[in-house]
């Protein structure tokens, strides 16, 4: 008989997805596809327009065309960040923080490289960065600070809206890297003190890998940087600056549209807070019975999301990955999780073995899973 899969890899990817999400997919992939204002079939459903709508409602944006669709937060990310500079010429200072995914990271690092921007990276504080924090890091030249929302390493939360009024006061531009809490916890756009919020749709939204995405508050504040086909003013050889075309070009992901339109209506209807409340009820559950182990250490007792990051004692965290995946059934993400900078700190870059939940995992998976890990990690106390 084959075992069961023990999935807690949701930071990387949310599985299973929820039945509406694969039914619409089903059902979007059967039918041709819509074009609007071409000669699709008239009763074929607009899901680019309705999951724009949809976003827009779950993150309190006033306007849907402030959404924009790319292939994931890493696209996002780039779009932005070298919009931004594009839209910015002349040598800058930037901040970010230790925090980071390589998403963010990497696209800086590089614009650093060729002398574009000079680079602050700020040494979060208990897996915080607060604005006294970045105050020690601004200068009169810093344009723009790039920070995650949530990590998915240490699963610490920021508070945007506290950072962000205290950037706007000093009037730098600020990007957000939701790619962890974008259906996990409440995110409210409606304010002014994001500029631009990045998020995924194959993580908390259950959506299908190759849909992402961002929010956008000022257009005018970054440039385009991919242009090509919209369906819309192709007389004209350069491309359009409305929202949101600007950003958007090429035939899009379809099927990844409609499966995160399908996904934002499962949270929902489902709730933020009872998501919320589930999944950290069974973090706090398996923090509990894998501190009862001594082999093991836990990097981030007092994680704000669903991640929990550990190494077993005598024992690599690949090596750990592998034996709980071949024995146990229980798939989880071992290494660095693109994000070096932390583990720097909580592991001395040797990386760490990654437990991240979602709303469909069950309190009896978590049990099977602490069982297992505890049992491995005794073995190397003998």
């Amino acid at each position: 008989m084959e075992r069961p899969v023990l999935y807690f890899n949701n930071a990387a990817t949310s599985w299973p997805k929820p039945a509406c999400v694969l039914d619409l997919v089903h059902k979007v992939l059967s039918s041709p596809c819509h074009e609007a204002g071409r000669t699709t079939v008239p009763e074929h459903i607009d899901y680019a327009g309705g999951t724009r709508q949809a976003v827009a409602d779950l993150f309190s944006i006033e306007c849907p065309d402030q959404v924009v669709f790319t292939s994931n937060a890493t696209d996002s990310l780039n779009m932005l960040i070298n919009g931004f500079v594009k839209a910015n010429p002349g040598r800058f200072h930037v901040v970010t923080s230790d925090l980071e995914h390589n998403s963010v990271l990497r696209p800086l690092t590089m614009l650093s490289d060729e002398e574009r921007i000079d680079l602050t990276i700020v040494r979060s504080e208990n897996n915080h960065v607060s604005p006294g924090l970045l105050d020690g890091a601004i200068t009169a030249a810093t344009k723009l600070a790039v920070l995650s929302h949530g990590s998915n390493v240490v699963g610490s939360l920021q508070d945007i809206s506290e950072i962000g009024r205290f950037l706007q006061e000093m009037g730098i531009y600020y990007i957000v890297d939701g790619a962890q809490t974008a259906g996990q916890t409440e995110v409210d756009l409606s304010g002014d003190v994001v500029d631009a919020y990045v998020f995924t749709g194959h993580k908390y939204l259950f959506g299908l890998q190759g849909i992402g995405g961002f929010y956008i508050r000022d257009p005018v504040q970054v440039s385009s940087t991919k242009h090509g086909g919209t369906g819309a003013d192709s007389q004209n050889l350069r491309h359009p600056q409305e929202m949101p075309l600007k950003y958007e070009c090429g035939t899009p992901n379809y099927p990844g549209i409609a499966a995160l339109y399908a996904g934002t209506g499962f949270v929902k209807e489902t709730g933020i807070h009872a998501i919320r409340d589930h999944t950290l009820n069974m973090n706090r559950f398996l923090l509990q019975e894998l501190s009862r182990e001594p082999a093991i250490a836990i990097h981030n007792p007092d994680t704000e999301l669903p991640v929990i990051s550990f190494t077993i004692h005598g024992l690599d965290s690949d090596d750990a990955g592998l034996i709980l995946a071949r024995l146990y059934g229980i798939i989880a993400r071992t290494g660095l999780h693109c994000a070096p900078l932390i583990h720097e700190r909580i592991d001395n870059g040797t990386g760490s073995i990654r437990l991240s939940l979602s709303y469909m995992n069950t309190m009896e998976e978590c049990n099977k899973v602490a069982n297992a890990i505890r049992e491995v990690a005794s073995g190397c106390r003998e």
